[in-house]
């Protein structure tokens, strides 16, 4: 089992919620956050937490799921990246959990 975790714009949303459907996760959850671009940093930990004037709605998107949809999900995030020309890509993290009840 793995925790898949998307991070999107909310103007992503629903773009994002139709990749899940497309990867057959019918089962996610959406938390409205508030992002922040600080900097041009190329390593996105750098600024997780920073600080900055702009600041833009976005969501975290997540799921406990099987690998296989969770790298379906990956895959197909690449793909709507690459077909929009945007300064703010959804970001996709695949987790491992190691022990569930």
């Amino acid at each position: 089992m793995k925790l898949l975790v998307v991070t999107a714009v909310q103007e992503c949303l629903n773009d994002i919620s139709k990749i899940f459907e497309q990867a057959k996760i019918t089962v996610f959850s959406i938390t409205d956050t508030t992002g922040v671009k600080a900097s041009e940093s190329v390593n996105l930990l750098d600024n997780w937490f920073a600080s900055g004037k702009e600041k833009f709605d976005s969501a975290f998107i997540f799921s406990f799921t099987e690998n296989e949809k969770a790298e379906k999900v990956l895959q197909l995030i690449q793909e709507f990246n690459t077909s929009r020309a945007t300064d703010f890509p959804a970001r996709g993290f695949i987790i491992p959990v190691e022990k569930f009840n």
